[in-house]
């Protein structure tokens, strides 16, 4: 490395103090709309290609029903979930995370479960993936690890080497790692894997009581997962194997189903419960936030053109009818920005208009003109408001709660205070003799080309986990744990 140091600075040649935490009202957040060098980092990401989605890029995608099977009505007042046997239409995207619209259903990645509820209120956008956490915990961070794990600027290709660096310097990312290369990290089918908000959420009732929840989509058809030795060999075979099989699941009348789920946390409990609620890398134990019913979500007709309808898809997190809403999850605080302006550019700012994405309600606003303006654009009525020609008006009724918040504006640094490990080694001591053998093959299979002091600094991560973590991948990549024990103490 050379001797050199230089300074990262903005597009504008500002030197940035912090590329490592994003600047929020005390230590739990939420992100503060001046944070300028997030704002730029997440814009420029967002722009960075066209026309495919910059992650999610390749899915799958299929109509459905929502059916309330569980009354949760006393915390939210939305009309949704105002009695059982309420119902709605949906649409549901599933995707891989980092590759391209060429790529293998069956790579060893994430995968996004995104859901379209089409209530009477308006659209509410469940945006989550089939694990319960995340790799990083701060949105600075995020065009960092996508970068990470898409192609090397100077080969094209995709870099086990810029994957593990990101990650063994990030512990935060450990639980995330251990799940990936688990059995779960490469589900059979999109039919046989759960889903999860990941995030924490919040409903609120007429009362003007919040509830932070996270929501967890359980499969009904059980959970199925591949190898890496089958899943290599079926990507030679067929690419598109996950897309294929929900298509044709669907075709033949075999309609998947999940059962809906919450865990839910009064809103004062969070003030002085253990773990900080709002961390993405981090689940609730279920024995302190049991799982609540909610309901049953069928997916029971395919698209008609897969372009229109699944390709011009756009899921937001701020999509929520009155009694739901996002929270101080500063992950989320930035996704609420960073999805309406990805889909603004990727699509066009009518993308809300198209058939696929508009509300089953009626529609009043004052958004006017822009690229692909393809219906009658409100015709003579005003385009501002507060007007005198019965243009619609905004409800206080349907404001939300105030969200107490304290703080001193900083750059917090999100690793202090924070235990990365634990949870990652309740993981692993939760798996199977078999299921901890096929998580060391796979982690030694994808550690094998990468630089050995990048190998020695993730497996330090994996001791601190559990020590039989650590031992059997350093085994499995020929490295003696004693001399990296010592070393650290």
């Amino acid at each position: 490395m050379s001797e050199t140091r230089r300074f990262m600075t903005t597009a504008a040649g500002t030197v940035v103090a912090d590329n490592q935490n994003s600047m929020t009202a005390g230590p739990r957040g939420p992100v503060l709309m001046q944070d300028h060098h997030l704002m730029e980092k997440m814009a420029h990401f967002n722009r960075e290609r066209i026309p495919e989605r910059v992650v999610h890029a390749k899915g799958a995608g299929a109509y459905g029903t929502f059916k309330v099977t569980g009354d949760i009505s006393k915390y939210t007042r939305a009309k949704l979930f105002s009695r059982i046997g309420n119902s709605c239409e949906l649409f549901a995207r599933f995707s891989t995370v980092a590759g391209e619209l060429g790529s293998a259903d069956t790579a060893r990645d994430p995968r996004g479960f995104a859901v379209k509820f089409y209530t009477e209120e308006g659209n509410w956008d469940m945006v989550g993936n089939n694990t319960p956490i995340f790799f990083i915990r701060d949105p600075l961070k995020f065009s960092d690890f996508i970068h990470s794990q898409k192609r090397d600027p100077r080969t094209g290709m995709r870099d086990n080497t810029m994957q593990w660096d990101f990650w063994s310097l990030s512990p935060e990312s450990l639980h995330q790692v251990t799940w990936l290369f688990g059995d779960r990290g490469i589900p059979a089918t999109l039919r046989n894997m759960d889903g999860f908000s990941s995030h924490t959420y919040s409903l609120w009732n007429d009362e003007g009581e919040r509830y932070w929840v996270k929501w967890h989509f359980k499969t009904v058809q059980g959970i199925k997962n591949l190898t890496a030795e089958d899943a290599a060999r079926i990507a030679g075979e067929d690419l598109d194997h996950h897309r294929r099989d929900l298509f044709t699941a669907i075709e033949n009348g075999d309609f998947p189903q999940w059962r809906v789920m919450i865990q839910v946390m009064p809103e004062h409990e969070a003030e002085t419960y253990p773990l900080n609620p709002f961390d993405l890398t981090k689940v609730w134990p279920h024995a302190d936030y049991p799982l609540i019913e909610v309901g049953l979500m069928e997916l029971n007709r395919n698209p008609e053109n897969y372009f229109a309808e699944v390709e011009q898809s756009a899921f937001e997190p701020g999509n929520a009818p009155a009694g739901m809403g996002p929270s101080p999850d500063k992950m989320l605080q930035a996704r609420l920005l960073s999805y309406p302006d990805a889909h603004r550019y990727r699509i066009g700012v009518n993308y809300a208009a198209l058939d696929v994405n508009k509300p089953r309600c009626p529609v009043h606003h004052y958004h006017r003109d822009g690229q692909t303006r393809f219906d009658g654009n409100f015709g003579r009525s005003p385009n501002y408001q507060p007007n005198s020609f019965d243009g619609p008006v905004d409800d206080p009724a349907m404001r939300e709660p105030p969200l107490r918040i304290s703080g001193d504006a900083a750059r917090y640094d999100h690793r202090v205070g924070n235990d990365d490990y634990t949870q990652a080694g309740n993981l692993y001591r939760l798996m199977s003799a078999e299921e901890r053998g096929r998580l060391v093959a796979n982690l030694a299979g994808a550690l094998t080309p990468v630089p050995r002091f990048i190998q020695v600094r993730q497996i330090n991560h994996f001791y601190r986990a559990d020590p039989e973590y650590g031992t059997r991948v350093a085994s499995a990549l020929g490295i003696d744990i004693q001399t990296l024990v010592g070393r650290a103490a």
